[in-house]
């Protein structure tokens, strides 16, 4: 055999999507990107994510566990925050599920609990924040933001709340400091403790309240609270309790001058709930064996807690009625081997070697945008610190699905082991027992406001995450 047959038959070799993919492949890429963008439009934070989730559910004939009577597509929603979704299949579920477990939450910046104030120097009304996640707080200011979230009236009554994203509506702006005054509050400083938390202020307004606003302290906010008032009919105790919460202005893009890249807010990790959940309602319960199942968690950037996170019982108990309702025991033992039985993609995105900063990565073992899904077997920084690392004979089998699926995929870590790193929701899916690994494109400029994702890797995510409830 010549050189070029051992070459192809013994080296593994990363394949570009848009060189191996046929017309038929490229043209699918673009329309499935195309539903993609449309979709990050539309749900800018987690709230919005599921409310728009289950509007599509109803379309595709999902009905609420707890209602239903006899179906094989169910779901079940928790406090407007996250949704498990789920096919069954022909074989019990006692022999384990496929579950695809991605987030909805997204760095963002939210509103304190007592937000407004008119700043007493300048006289503006403001709004004091306090970012989630891990953010970048330099690159917030002085770009557009809108504001979402909900806010309960007194009388219990919700009113959702989305300014900033619709054409003729305000923006909201952190107000940067100019250069020519940055010398020693910004310049002199680390890029990390340029911009404070404190300096994160928004402004909101600077009209006084017209009537008698000579004689009228604070006369800008009580102008604020008038217009909140007028339009939603809340007053400035109902902010107290609100979620309220600023992200960027505007809508998913194209980018490249080849139309190849999207550039939006909340790629991580809407990109792979979008994936997963296409998969998911691509699937035909005849031809399914293992009961299939997706679930969209909350708080997933700031480590998975609270009752709407991968920590809490939810999904424990959505199985147990899952089991329940498929005539299956659902007793704390049951349910533990089921879960053991398992296997579980962690569906969450990776770092791309960054053309711009290459040095913080080893290019054989980064993510490269526009050649497939990434197969990462673990997380975790430094020394697999906080991580789950896939055993080799799961591993194994997801890339042996993957081949004869014919999706493109590849291998990476977050970055090389001593610059840092992260975690995702393996772990705590880990902790159950089952198979799980972590599989999802890559991006550049993660938890930056507008994050690049490659077309070809959202589409080979969609097909790994069928693939996998297929054939797994």
């Amino acid at each position: 055999m010549k050189a070029e047959g051992w070459k192809d038959r013994l080296v593994y070799q990363r394949k570009n999507f848009w060189k191996t993919a046929t017309p038929r492949e490229r043209e699918e890429a673009q329309v499935f990107a195309a539903g993609y963008m449309k979709f990050l439009n539309t749900c800018k934070t987690e709230r919005e994510t599921v409310t728009h989730v289950a509007s599509l559910m109803e379309k595709k004939g999902f009905h609420d566990i707890d209602i239903v009577g006899k179906a094989d597509r169910l779901f079940r929603s928790a406090r407007g925050k996250n949704l498990a979704l789920a096919v069954i299949g022909n074989q019990p579920l006692t022999d384990g599920i496929n579950l695809i477990v991605s987030h909805i939450d997204t760095p963002r910046v939210d509103l304190k609990q007592n937000p407004l104030s008119e700043d007493s120097t300048t006289e503006l009304a403001v709004l004091r924040t306090h970012y989630y996640g891990g953010v970048k707080k330099y690159q917030w200011m002085s770009t557009p933001l809108s504001l979402h979230g909900v806010v309960i009236k007194d009388n219990g009554e919700t009113v959702n709340i989305s300014i900033g994203e619709k054409e003729k509506e305000p923006v909201f702006i952190m107000p940067d400091l100019l250069p020519h005054l940055a010398s020693r509050e910004q310049y002199s400083k680390k890029i990390g403790d340029a911009v404070s938390a404190s300096h994160m202020q928004v402004v909101f307004g600077s009209m006084p309240y017209e009537k008698e606003a000579e004689k009228l302290k604070e006369a800008v906010k009580l102008n604020i609270l008038y217009l909140l008032h007028q339009k939603y009919g809340i007053v400035e105790e109902d902010l107290l309790s609100a979620e309220l919460q600023l992200v960027p202005a505007g809508k998913a893009r194209n980018a490249g001058l080849d139309g190849s890249l999207i550039s939006a807010y909340g790629q991580d990790d809407r990109v792979c709930a979008y994936a997963s959940l296409q998969a998911l309602f691509s699937l035909q319960p005849d031809k399914l064996d293992r009961t299939a199942v997706i679930y969209l968690a909350d708080k997933e950037e700031i480590g998975s807690e609270s009752n709407t996170g991968a920590k809490s019982a939810f999904m424990l108990d959505f199985l147990a009625d899952l089991l329940k309702y498929n005539q299956e025991s659902a007793d704390s033992m049951n349910l533990r081997k089921t879960l053991i039985k398992s296997q579980i993609i962690s569906a969450d995105v990776n770092a791309a070697i960054n053309p711009n900063f290459p040095e913080v990565h080893e290019k054989d073992n980064a993510v490269h945008l526009g050649f497939g899904v990434s197969v990462t077997k673990y997380t975790g920084s430094r020394g697999k610190s906080m991580t789950n690392d896939a055993n080799a004979e799961f591993n194994s089998k997801i890339i042996r699905i993957l081949n004869a699926a014919g999706v493109n995929w590849q291998t990476g870590m977050l970055g090389k082991v001593d610059e840092g790193g992260g975690g995702t929701i393996a772990k705590f899916m880990a902790e159950y027992g089952a198979e799980v690994i972590d599989c999802g494109p890559g991006l550049l400029g993660m938890h930056s406001l507008y994050e690049l994702s490659s077309k070809a890797d959202v589409y080979s995510a969609y097909r790994a995450y069928r693939a996998f409830f297929e054939k797994a």
